[in-house]
């Protein structure tokens, strides 16, 4: 026997039900991702800058580990903003 799909009314519903935004919540987060973000990235790229200096690296080489160390100073701050908004819900 086949299953109905969901009816139209239903998912109106599911959107109508979900909780109003915190804003007080919300600007929080804004606030923690700018700060924890600007210092994340700042330091991944400034690691990246030293150890080229550090090594005497091409600066084109110097250039590639920079941006290798921002792109992992990115995947941090996302990290830590999916486990402050499990602990801070902008909704509710």
């Amino acid at each position: 026997m086949a299953q109905n799909p969901a009816q139209p009314k239903d998912l109106a519903k599911g959107a109508a039900a979900q909780k109003p935004i915190n804003w007080l919540h919300l600007s929080t987060l804004i606030a923690v991702a700018v700060l924890v973000g600007t210092e994340m990235i700042g330091a991944s790229w400034a690691a990246g800058w030293a150890i080229g200096g550090l090594l005497q690296l091409d600066p084109t080489v110097s250039r590639v580990i920079e941006v290798g160390f921002t792109l992992c100073g990115f995947v941090l701050l996302y990290y830590f903003m999916r486990i402050a908004i499990k602990h801070e819900p902008y909704r509710g």
